[in-house]
């Protein structure tokens, strides 16, 4: 239980941040489309799995993140660039703490009480 609670409460964190990219944009005179996206994954074989998948995703994210900051600067975008800075240090962040669970995980293997406490604790979030 500890764990989904701290995908739900991550999931949330990341509508919110998808709400300040939706608002900088309508807020410079631009328009917010939402395309259709695959269904995402919904089963794993354990949770180091599903912590690894997570990781890799941030490392996508940071990718994406990375690339508008390449392209506001080459576009002399000053607003843009700054509202960017935000989530380059948001995802610095957000992978030190995905990848400091999966080293956990990895040190637990499948020692039961190990997987507890850290399920308790994640539950804490």
């Amino acid at each position: 239980e500890g764990m989904a609670h701290w995908m739900e409460v991550q999931a949330k964190e990341e509508q919110g941040h998808a709400e300040k990219f939706f608002k900088h944009i309508i807020d410079r005179g631009g328009r917010v489309e939402l395309l259709a996206i695959e269904k995402p994954k919904s089963e794993w074989t354990s949770p180091l799995d599903s912590f690894n998948d997570a990781y890799k995703h941030e490392k996508y994210i940071t990718g994406r993140i990375n690339n508008l900051v390449k392209i506001a600067g080459e576009e002399n975008d000053n607003a843009g660039s700054i509202f960017l800075q935000w989530f380059v240090t948001e995802q610095v962040e957000e992978e030190a703490n995905v990848s400091k669970i999966v080293a956990m995980l990895e040190k637990i293997k499948d020692s039961a009480n190990g997987l507890f406490m850290l399920d308790h604790k994640l539950g804490e979030r």
